[in-house]
């Protein structure tokens, strides 16, 4: 059974945004995992496979992966090769503060989500763009120069309107066939809890809507995910009602929105995942 050493928060960010240049060496086991901001990772060498909501994404470099805030994902990595990424947290409050109406900057995460697809792979003549403003805005956060901090929050914003771009220009999965797997049965599965999670999602219930049995679609969905399908929707209607919390919505009716049905159940898991009550959470 999943638990907190399974799946949970990783990182904290208390700045607009944070880049992170990383490579290692050695071999490394990451749990699942998801974040309260939204995070985007290019793929600069090494072998590693990503999986994102139940889909496998296998990386070439150049790729660029968009993991939205509260998506449960880990990356698997084989030490045979360095790994080396540019990694890019964005707080979800500096996003909108830089945001026109009708042009959000994190509209591609929105996309990425709805097409049940994380990955943008690039072509030669955009990697020297990706590759200019990264180096650029790696420069500005280094530097002590006047307008330094203004320069890189610049480039940032340039960053996204790139890849907004190349998300909108891009359409399917079939772009890229190769670098990437997942089990269509168990995607309606995740696809119909995402929908649901307000009403009932028993195993029984499951298994009677997708016509299999429930010994399968346990097996199955722990197969193919990592993590059982209880601890999975737990989880996710738990960071759903941190988000109505979040939004503004009074605490007992959160948790009634994300499907729980007993307010004690509720109040014991909140706490054990985020570490602090709803009131506090919400203040």
């Amino acid at each position: 059974m999943l638990d907190r050493s399974e799946v949970g928060k990783r990182g904290y960010l208390n700045e607009g945004f944070r880049l992170f240049h990383l490579k290692d060496s050695r071999a490394q086991q990451l749990e699942y995992h998801y974040h309260e901001f939204d995070k985007l990772i290019l793929m600069l060498g090494g072998k590693v496979t990503y999986v994102v909501e139940g889909v496998t994404y296998f990386l070439k470099p150049w790729d660029v992966l968009l993991v939205q805030h509260n998506l449960i994902h880990r990356p698997i990595i084989d030490p045979s090769e360095p790994y080396e990424r540019m990694v890019l947290w964005l707080g979800r409050d500096w996003v909108t503060a830089r945001s026109d109406p009708g042009e959000r900057l994190d509209a591609c995460f929105d996309t990425a989500r709805e097409r049940g697809f994380h990955l943008l792979r690039t072509d030669g003549a955009r990697r020297g763009q990706y590759m200019g403003i990264i180096q650029n805005l790696e420069e500005a956060l280094r530097s002590r120069e006047f307008g330094a901090a203004r320069l890189a929050d610049t480039l940032c914003q340039q960053l996204l309107i790139a890849v907004n771009r190349d998300i909108l220009s891009s359409h399917t999965a079939a772009e890229a066939p190769d670098s990437y797997r997942l089990d269509p049965k168990m995607e309606e599965v995740l696809q119909y809890i995402a929908a649901h999670l307000e009403g009932e999602l028993s195993v029984d219930l499951l298994a009677k809507q997708f016509y299999m049995s429930r010994y399968y679609l346990m097996h199955r969905f722990k197969e193919v995910t990592g993590y059982t399908l209880h601890q999975y929707i737990s989880q996710k209607r738990l960071l759903l009602a941190g988000e109505l919390i979040r939004s503004g919505v009074p605490v007992m009716k959160a948790a009634e929105q994300a499907g729980f049905s007993e307010y004690s159940t509720f109040l014991r898991a909140f706490r054990k995942t985020f570490q602090v009550s709803p009131r506090e959470f919400q203040s």
